[in-house]
Parts: C-alpha cells; structure tokens; sequence
C-alpha cells in the first residue's frame, strides 16, 4: 500500500510540475453595448448588453473609462480584446485621435494572440490622424492620404482581396476623416469574410474573401492617445 502511494505522489508531482497555459485574461473595462439583429428588428432595444473588453498585452494604465468615453494611452503597443468572438456584425464606433499623427484601428476577426510585433492576426480597420503623412515622409514625397483613413488589410497571415488595391491593402476612394480632437464615425460591416467600411457617413472601402472570418474584435494602442465612444454591436444572422 504504501508503494502504491508513493508511486501516486510522484505521479501527482510530475503532473502539477506542468506548466499550463492560462485560458483566461484580466478584465480591463466594460464598454459599448452588443445586441441581436432580431431584438433590433422588434424594438427590443432593452436587451443590449455590455460588452466586457480583456487585456491582451497592455498595461492597466493604458485604458481608462471616464464619461462613457474609453481614453487609451497608447502604451505599450498592443490590444485589449472583447469577452466573446463574432463572425457577421455591424459594428459602429467613434474614435478621436489626441495627438498629431496618432495612430490605432480596430482589428475584426482577431484570434487576439500577439506576433511578435506586439499586434495579432486579424483584419485591420486602420485609424491614423491626416497628420501622419507630413509627419512620415521620405525623400520628400508624402504617403497617399487615402493611407490614413480607413485602410482595410489582413494581418498576421490573414488574407484578404482589397477593392480598392494599395498592394496588398485597400485604400479608401475618398478622404473624409477629420483632424485631431475631432471625432470621426466608422461604420464597419462584416458578413461571411467581407467587410464594408463607411467613415463619416459614407461607405468608402471594403475587403472581400478573407481567408478568416469569425474571431474577437481588438481596440489597438500604438504609441499615441486615442479615444473611442459609442461603441455598439449589431450580431447578423
């Protein structure tokens, strides 16, 4: 008996002496609401829930909720990611940039897993101040505007057909962001691997055909002070 239960000791000890990864992160906030297209279409507005965002690879200090509004640093590079994973959805929210040349996004389809650039897989929805291309000329020739407002790429080995093709990316047809402290309206559409961008009002980008489809959607901080606000999801069927 007593070899018996040495021998299940040592066992027990082997076992718990692996390392197991962690299946659960931090929660960092809650903020914007998440509804069902049908609740919509009956007027049950009522039934829209929060939705809870967890750290991915960020500090605590990074993101602060103050007035419904959700200030990120910028610091360090890296996402917070929402609770659950969504395929088809519309997504509508408000960012405003607090410094000259900002740069962020939101990432859709997202394992929400950091390459070693810090940033995951996914589809980016690309969000960067007008005054990013003064700022990050070479040679004296300035990137496209088209650059800071809307691109839509694949990222982390995800890939997507560009309608509006900047290489590999696309490219809004038409400038409507405006400048710092300002706040601008994406509407983002996302059903069966495509994806529909409006800024401002108006659909001016979109993506087809991505090689991934369903995932989390991430809130990216990339070095400069970004707001977000009225951040609402609608699940499609």
């Amino acid at each position: 008996m007593k070899k018996e239960f040495f021998i299940l000791c040592c066992a027990l000890m082997v076992f718990i002496s692996i390392p197991i990864k962690a299946t659960s992160q931090d929660l960092v906030t809650s903020f914007g609401t998440v509804i069902n297209l049908k609740d919509v279409l009956n007027g049950e507005l009522h039934k829209a829930e929060p939705i809870n965002w967890y750290q991915v690879n960020t500090n605590d200090e990074t993101w602060k909720l103050e007035d419904d509004i959700l200030k990120c640093t910028g610091i360090p590079i890296g996402v917070i990611r929402s609770e659950h994973q969504y395929e088809n959805f519309i997504m509508h929210i408000e960012w405003s940039h607090q410094e000259a040349g900002g740069n962020s996004g939101t990432f859709v389809w997202s394992k929400a897993e950091p390459d070693e650039n810090r940033l995951p897989d996914g589809v980016e929805v690309q969000m960067l101040d007008l005054e990013w291309v003064k700022l990050n000329t070479h040679d004296g020739v300035e990137p496209p505007i088209a650059y800071v407002h809307g691109e839509l790429f694949g990222v982390g080995g995800v890939e997507i057909v560009p309608e509006n093709p900047r290489g590999k990316r696309s490219m809004s047809v038409e400038n409507r962001v405006l400048g710092k402290k300002e706040w601008n309206t994406y509407d983002v559409v996302c059903v069966d691997g495509n994806i529909k961008l409006s800024v401002n009002g108006k659909f001016v980008n979109g993506i087809t055909n991505s090689s991934q489809s369903i995932g989390y959607i991430c809130l990216e901080a990339e070095g400069s002070e970004i707001h977000f606000r009225n951040l609402q999801i609608i699940v499609l069927p």
